[in-house]
């Protein structure tokens, strides 16, 4: 019954989502800074009890898709292994105690958070994504928002250049990221009636559409020094990776598509940790040692 439970709440999502607020919190710390493990353990468990009810919430709201589709139709709604009512008191039990413990910490983080639901849950699951092609355009913005919740638990100043630019870097992320596994899955997604971008346009097209974003996303990590203060792991990590997606997108771009979506689909997530661990390790090394 736990790997129900841990498929209702999406629990790969949840870990990345983790994982991203706890760069975003160390990238506002900085070594100078003075860390509390109380606190720290405090915001994960916020955090990940937030994106669990999220998640779970996302799954009630979707059971009628994932029951059409092959790829989700042995979910736990679906499969009938958990019911829609206790799903759903899930998913609110989670987001109540998930926000109250944010809320104790920051009110700003727990608002922040009550706003990732809301565009998420409402807007991105309830209408971007069933009647726009483009919706995961939007939708990128709740996708990128736990690196701005773990560093505004530490700052308050969302608007300062590091957290515009992790921001940036996994908003832009989850365009090539999700697209590409959405050509992968494209006939799975037409059965269900979602009109993601190769159902609506075609792969071919779909493809361009995710050079643009990936030559974005690949831009602002190589503009890093204008955000963060880049040095060390920028010319060890972000340029030899920059130059390692570029060389997935040519490949991907000039082969079909539905066959090599999926190395290009691992370059771009693994970096997606690169890009966001080298500004942590930088700030941290330059902070310690200049």
């Amino acid at each position: 019954m736990i790997k129900e439970y841990w498929t209702l709440i999406k629990g790969g999502i949840v870990a990345l989502s983790w994982v991203c607020a706890c760069l975003g919190y160390f990238l506002a710390l900085g070594p100078k800074g003075e860390f509390n493990f109380v606190h720290f353990l405090m915001f994960s468990i916020g955090l990940c009890l937030l994106a669990a009810g999220s998640c779970a919430l996302n799954q009630v709201q979707e059971s009628d898709l994932d029951s059409s589709m092959d790829r989700t139709k042995k979910r736990p709604i679906p499969s009938g292994t958990i019911s829609l009512e206790r799903a759903l008191f899930l998913s609110f039990f989670f987001i109540s105690i998930g926000l109250g413990v944010l809320t104790f910490l920051s009110l700003m983080t727990a608002s922040l958070g009550l706003l990732t639901v809301i565009l998420y849950n409402g807007f991105y699951t309830l209408v971007w994504k069933r009647r726009w092609a483009f919706g995961a355009v939007p939708g990128a913005i709740p996708g990128a928002m736990p690196v701005v919740l773990g560093f505004s638990v530490v700052d308050a100043n969302i608007l300062r250049p590091e957290c515009i630019y992790i921001f940036l870097i996994l908003f832009l992320w989850q365009m090539p990221h999700f697209w590409s596994l959405a050509i992968k899955l494209k006939e799975d997604y037409k059965k269900g009636g979602v009109p993601v971008l190769p159902v609506a346009i075609g792969s071919e097209r779909t493809v361009l559409h995710i050079g643009v974003y990936t030559f974005v996303y690949l831009a602002v990590a190589l503009a890093s020094p204008f955000f963060v203060n880049a040095h060390l792991f920028y010319f060890i990590l972000v340029i030899p990776f920059v130059f390692y997606v570029l060389k997935g997108l040519v490949l991907f771009v000039s082969r079909d598509a539905t066959e090599s979506w999926f190395p290009f689909f691992m370059k771009v997530n693994f970096s997606l940790l690169v890009f966001l661990i080298a500004a942590v390790a930088d700030k941290w090394t330059y902070d310690l040692f200049f």
